[in-house]
């Protein structure tokens, strides 16, 4: 299995494991779709990164501007889902959607989980 479809099936592992996930995708730090849940179309998964990566990016930048240090997590809770993105290493980041209802706490975890794997993998 080539690291796209590695990638892709992990991603799928989680948007499908239950927690209320619906979307989980990896994206570069300049945004580009490196790995996406089935779940997402082309055009969800560039369009989600690209969003991701912004935020991303505002919040290292703040970080930096107020010496309040490197970025672990960002989270934006919205009326139906929330959005949480982490970095899986020096030069990506892992992107989740849920459901308002998903347990925050599980995501987390999870994304934690799946960022280490990402991470020790392209060491």
């Amino acid at each position: 299995m080539g690291i796209g479809k590695e990638l892709d099936s992990m991603l799928d592992e989680l948007a499908e494991g239950g927690g209320g996930i619906r979307h989980a995708l990896v994206l570069s730090n300049d945004g580009l779709v490196t790995g996406a849940s089935a779940s997402l179309t082309r055009e969800e998964a560039e369009h989600l990164a690209a969003v991701a990566s912004g935020l991303h990016s505002l919040a290292r930048g703040t970080g930096r501007q107020f010496r309040a240090g490197g970025v672990r997590q960002t989270m934006v809770e919205f009326d139906r889902g929330v959005l949480f993105v982490t970095a899986a290493d020096e030069e990506s980041c892992l992107c989740v959607l849920g459901e308002a209802e998903a347990d925050i706490g599980r995501i987390a975890y999870e994304m934690t989980l799946l960022a280490n794997r990402i991470g020790g993998r392209s060491r």
